[in-house]
């Protein structure tokens, strides 16, 4: 019984060890997952390191035609998003610019909604998108097009 907890204490620092040293060889935060997940299709990336300036006293993105989202306390996108939350957005220039994953905000009858790309998809009318809140058990039940896309999330701050 002892041999099996000292394997697993050496194992522990062992990952912890490696990732330690992977984090210090560059300068990406690497999260750490030691149950092997599935991966999951995050969002696409928008905005490249060199449109972002960091100072002591400022951040700058440098992005064209970005618009300012807040949100209201649906829940639909909990953890991810929820009241108090402060977005920024860009309209992408093409239908196939939005990838699965991308998080996107888009207009209905009852308001703007933003929701994550689950699929793409094509059909007769064009391009679609399937979309669904990260704390909805199910797709929302219409074919958003880009017509309809207000925006693309490219920056929380919470």
């Amino acid at each position: 019984m002892n041999s099996i907890k000292h394997f697993l204490v050496v194992a522990a620092l062992f990952l912890l060890a490696f990732s330690i040293t992977a984090i210090a060889l560059n300068d990406y935060q690497q999260p750490l997952n030691f149950w092997g997940g599935a991966e999951i299709a995050s969002p696409s990336d928008w905005v490249s390191e060199d449109q972002i300036k960091v100072y002591d006293d400022t951040v700058i993105l440098q992005l064209t035609g970005a618009t300012w989202a807040k949100f209201t306390d649906t829940n639909s996108m909990d953890p991810f998003l929820d009241d108090g939350a402060n977005a920024i957005e860009i309209m992408p220039d093409s239908a196939e610019d939005i990838q699965v994953g991308d998080i996107i905000s888009y207009q209905t009858d009852s308001g703007i909604i933003i929701h994550r790309v689950i699929e793409v998809g094509e059909d007769n009318d064009g391009i679609y998108y399937t979309v669904q809140g990260d704390n909805n058990s199910f797709a929302d039940p219409v074919k958003v097009r880009y017509s309809d896309v207000v925006g693309v999330l490219v920056a929380i701050i919470y």
